[in-house]
């Protein structure tokens, strides 16, 4: 049980880390204007993160999966972050990845 567990943390800690990046790549992309179809790629990847959290009420389904294997009330049980990150993970992200994609579509509209 505790080997499920932990590869479970370690599967969302990496699919965390290249959304991650993805979101930075696409705040880089806007600040610098260097928007190319792998701008969009990442934008897209972003969006259909979003939609699969939405379908499942706000959270991750590696989360869903992981509370059988644990009771802790901890934030970060499923994925290894911070407690204080992985509470307000949400929150900071979708912050930094709004002013990139806004930033990109400014960029983009205006080279038009």
């Amino acid at each position: 049980m505790q080997s499920k567990l932990l590869l479970l943390k370690l599967s969302h800690t990496v699919i965390w880390a290249f959304f991650v990046f993805v979101i930075f790549y696409t705040l880089y992309c806007g600040i610098t204007n260097q928007i190319s179809r792998y701008t969009w790629a990442a934008i897209l990847a972003v969006i259909m993160e979003g939609v699969v959290i939405c379908l499942y009420r706000g959270r991750c389904p590696l989360t869903i999966i992981a509370r059988k294997y644990s009771n802790s009330t901890k934030d970060n049980f499923d994925i290894f972050l911070p407690n204080w990150l992985a509470k307000y993970n949400k929150q900071i992200f979708t912050s930094i990845f709004l002013i990139g994609f806004l930033l990109v579509l400014i960029r983009y509209m205006c080279s038009y």
